[in-house]
């Protein structure tokens, strides 16, 4: 098949451990409207094999964490726009990019390589065996520090930290509708294994894979 052709001849290309991949620019009117998003949006956890594009992971992480209008203005509400999420692209198929883990960088649309490989065996392991992470193309991983927000709100910062996640995943959701996607929100995971996958002290809170649906 033409996408796997694609997808292989990508997988053949050498990625530094510092390549920072600008990604395409993001769509910001489309032909779902966001009533029949809401509509239609349900918890999947079952993909089919077919990867997605650099395009669509692009797509969803500007939903994510996006800006849209400089850096005082993103997709989601923060708290005194604190802005205390990291957000974390595990690539498996996706037509475009290596397989690995990736960070994104609101700052220029981009995302950098932080770990080669497939690693979605072991982010399902972490999250106590859940195969919807091994199987689907791709997983966004949202981990907050939660320091940035409590310097201006103090003990009440977890608080805001998590009505932030809420919102992040939300417009996950409904922007994987208006792709023809499926995404399930998963909070069941070792905090541990995850942060060490991840290399970082941030606190995770989301994982979500996501993929095309699965037709019956």
């Amino acid at each position: 098949m033409l996408w796997l052709l694609v997808w292989c001849s990508v997988m053949a290309q050498p990625v530094r451990p510092d390549s920072v991949i600008k990604l395409p620019p993001p769509d910001t009117c489309g032909v779902v409207s966001v009533e029949q998003a809401l509509w239609h949006r349900r918890s999947v956890r079952t993909y089919s094999d077919a990867p997605l594009t650099v395009k669509q992971v692009g797509q969803l992480l500007w939903a994510a964490q996006g800006w849209t209008r400089g850096p005082t203005g993103r997709t989601a509400p923060s708290a005194g726009a604190t802005y205390p999420m990291e957000l974390y692209l595990l690539v498996g198929r996706v037509v475009g990019l290596r397989p690995g883990l990736y960070h994104y960088l609101p700052d220029g649309h981009s995302a950098a390589l932080a770990r080669a490989g497939d690693l979605r065996a072991e982010l399902a392991a972490a999250a106590l065996g859940q195969t919807s992470i091994s199987t689907a193309p791709a997983v966004l991983i949202l981990a907050a520090d939660y320091g940035r927000t409590a310097k201006r709100y103090g003990e009440r910062a977890p608080r805001y930290v998590h009505m932030e996640a809420g919102h992040i995943g939300e417009n996950v959701h409904l922007q994987c509708e208006a792709l023809g996607l499926g995404t399930v929100m998963i909070g069941a995971f070792d905090d541990g294994k995850v942060k060490k996958l991840l290399g970082t002290a941030q606190e995770p809170l989301y994982i979500m894979p996501v993929g095309w649906k699965e037709t019956k």
